[in-house]
């Protein structure tokens, strides 16, 4: 039992791309999935996909060789969430980076909650 699912997977890309692999899996949920598909949008994974039915679901990531590592910062965690307006969104490693929030029209990253004047939770930081 993981106590918080979003940071093993997260963690699971972050050491799968300093291990050189290509691939990843992890148990599939539908929030994992939303953060991997905007990893995918932003070019720092290569490709997303859904394996199996019912309970054997799995996320078959491949990792954007292109990118040696990746840098997670898990801001909200299950003992500690933390909630920001649009406007205390922050900027990660100079726009470089993106935070990812989850709002109430879904997840997304920082900026487009920005332009949809939207705040939320903020899940992590990724550069």
């Amino acid at each position: 039992m993981h106590t918080d699912p979003i940071a093993d997977l997260l963690n699971r890309i972050k050491n799968a791309g300093q291990s050189k692999h290509e691939m990843v899996t992890a148990p599939y949920s539908k929030q994992k999935h939303a953060i991997a598909e905007l990893l995918e949008h932003g070019k720092w994974i290569s490709k997303v996909a859904v394996i199996g039915e019912g309970y054997e679901k799995e996320l078959h990531i491949t990792l954007n060789a292109e990118i040696p590592a990746l840098h997670v910062k898990r801001i909200s965690k299950p003992g500690r969430r933390v909630y920001i307006g649009n406007k205390e969104i922050p900027r990660v490693l100079n726009n470089l980076g993106i935070a990812i929030l989850s709002t109430s029209k879904g997840l997304m990253t920082g900026k487009e909650a920005k332009k949809q004047k939207l705040g939320g939770e903020l899940i992590c930081e990724i550069y």
